[in-house]
Parts: structure tokens; sequence; C-alpha cells
């Protein structure tokens, strides 16, 4: 069948635009047929975005269908083992349909979450990079950049359900800090305009940070850096500073000599999750919810395919909290 899909026309050289964008009519064909309803954004899109791809898979071309995670329903199938009617997730993109073998899609459990959009967030990476990577336990003191968005919202609240003494997060606006801490649980947070981020950290956390998970690098990891006790983790899950912009505005990466001369482990890990380390996620996830020690913070926009490519930028320029996603109000049959 005819489907419309969101291609790339050139790779991101600076910030992206909208121009970097168009849609496109492709056709779909495959063993199992579905509908898209929900398609998941993450700030990590950009980097794939990029030529100079720093992430160890392929940078995404012109030409080619962008994004990754998104949830559907089966609308029709040769294979037993899916059926009409079912909730399925993939990784087929910015798409209205998706078609391919059976075993490219995740049956999910339509009752295992409130929304399904549930399954989109980016929860995995928060609780590898948080529980098996730092390894987070009773009398750590974590701070977390990048904290209201959709990884830091939830790696600040999975280490508190660790254990940790003490969870400090930055955002970038006051509406934000306040969200941190009346929402989502933080013991303390701060606005990263408002000062260095060391200073921020000396005084909300006098004998150092024990953990630093970390999703903006930067100037805020140099700050942790200097708050950092020795034996301190650091869990480094990205680098949006280094991601937007030019060349010129782009910080340089972390300098492992510094860091070892401060005592502190690096510990980048990679976003790309094996079943075993999903499952992990899905099981805590769900045990927390239902214990009412979690809140999932997300951000649903409303939207055609699109409107998918505009709701991406405004995700990168800080709009919206949480775990964001699309719901395809008027998808195609």
């Amino acid at each position: 069948m005819i489907t419309r899909e969101i291609q790339l026309t050139a790779q991101v050289t600076g910030s992206p635009t909208l121009d970097h964008f168009t849609v496109a009519k492709t056709e779909v064909d495959g063993e199992v047929l579905v509908r898209t309803e929900q398609i998941g954004l993450a700030a990590t899109y950009l980097e794939l975005m990029r030529a100079d791809c720093a992430i160890p898979v392929p940078a995404w071309r012109p030409g080619q269908r962008v994004g990754v995670a998104t949830i559907g329903t089966v609308v029709r199938s040769d294979n037993p083992d899916l059926k009409v009617g079912d909730l399925v997730q993939s990784m087929t993109g910015w798409s209205e349909h998706s078609a391919g073998p059976a075993g490219s899609y995740v049956k999910l459990d339509r009752t295992l979450f409130a929304d399904p959009g549930y399954h989109l967030g980016q929860g995995p990476t928060a609780y590898h990079g948080m529980a098996e990577v730092a390894a987070v336990g009773a009398g750590d003191v974590v701070f977390v950049s990048g904290a209201a968005g959709g990884v830091g919202s939830l790696a600040g609240q999975i280490a508190r359900c660790l254990g940790a003494t003490r969870v400090i997060g930055s955002a970038g606006s006051p509406a934000k800090v306040d969200y941190l801490v009346r929402e989502l649980g933080y013991d303390a947070a701060f606005d990263y305009h408002d000062g260095s981020t060391a200073d921020r950290l000396r005084e909300l956390a006098p004998e150092g940070i024990s953990v630093f998970f970390d999703v903006v690098g930067g100037e805020q990891y140099q700050g942790a850096l200097q708050a950092a006790r020795p034996g301190a983790r650091f869990a480094l899950c990205g680098s949006l500073s280094s991601q937007l912009g030019g060349a010129a505005q782009r910080f340089p990466q972390p300098d492992p000599a510094a860091a070892e001369a401060r005592g502190v482990a690096l510990l980048p890990f990679s976003c790309h999750h094996t079943p075993a380390q999903i499952a992990a996620w899905r099981e805590h996830f769900s045990t927390w919810l239902g214990e009412g020690r979690f809140v999932y913070p997300q951000t649903v926009v409303e939207g055609g395919i699109e409107d998918v490519p505009r709701a991406f930028l405004a995700l990168l320029r800080g709009t919206y909290r949480g775990n964001v996603s699309v719901r395809l109000s008027t998808p195609v049959s």
C-alpha cells in the first residue's frame, strides 16, 4: 500500500530546521502491516541526522525515513503470532504505516500501563544508566543534568527508588525547576542559567556528589567534575551541549585525564538496549507505578505525520517536559 513518511532532505551541520525534512509517499509491503498510532521522539535523534554522527550506528542519509520507536495496531497479518488488532512496538520510524516480517514487531500488553505511550518512554536508557552503569544505591548523592527531559525526568526518580540519599537536578527554567521538586520528587534543583554549576552543587551538595547522570555535557559536566567526591561515578548518557548549534558553539568532549586526576570514573554507555535491559526496566517501572512511588512524565502532541518534525524541533528547544511522543490524530486506515 502507499503511505506517507518523513524523510531527511539533507544531513544537519548546524541547527536543524523544518527544511531538513519532507513528507514523501512510499510503498510498504510485508508479512505484517501496521497502522502507526504514536511516535516517540528523543533528542538523541539529532546526532543520527549528522554526517559526523558520534553514535556507533549508521547516520541517517538524505532520502531515508527518519525516526525510531513507534507504537501501532496490526491491520493485516499473514503470521499467526500477530493478529489484526494487536498492539505492537517497532523501530520503523516516522510513517503512517509500516510493514515487514513479524519478527520486527514486539507485541505489547495493552493492560500493562495506563497509556500505550508509556512503552515509548526512554526508561530503558535511564534505568540501565542509573541502576547498572552507575550502580546507584544507599548513601549516594546524585546529580542529573537535563533533569526535566525524557531521560532525566525518569533517572532522578529511579535513583530515589534505588535508595539514593539525595537527588539534585538541573533544568532550563524556573518552571521546570519547580516541576522537578514538586512533582518528580527531586530533593533540590536549579536553573543552569543562574550561575555556574559548580557553585550551585557546592551549595546543594556541600559534601560532594557521588554519582552524575549526564545528558548535557559542557559546562554542567565541568561543574559536576569540580563537585565530585573521589571515587564518583559519571554515567555519560549524552551531550546535548555538543550536539546543538554549529562547530563553533559545540563544547569539547570530556577529558579523561582530568577525571582520572580527581578519581572520577567516566562510564559512557549506549542508548541501544538488549531485550533483557528493556524487560528489567518494564518490570521495575510497573512495580514502582503500582506502589505509587513513581510518576511518569510525558507530553503527548496531537497531530498528523506532517507535524512530527515540528514537534521534534520544539523538543530540542526545551519546549516540552518529560518523554515526548506524537499521537497521530488522523491515521490513514
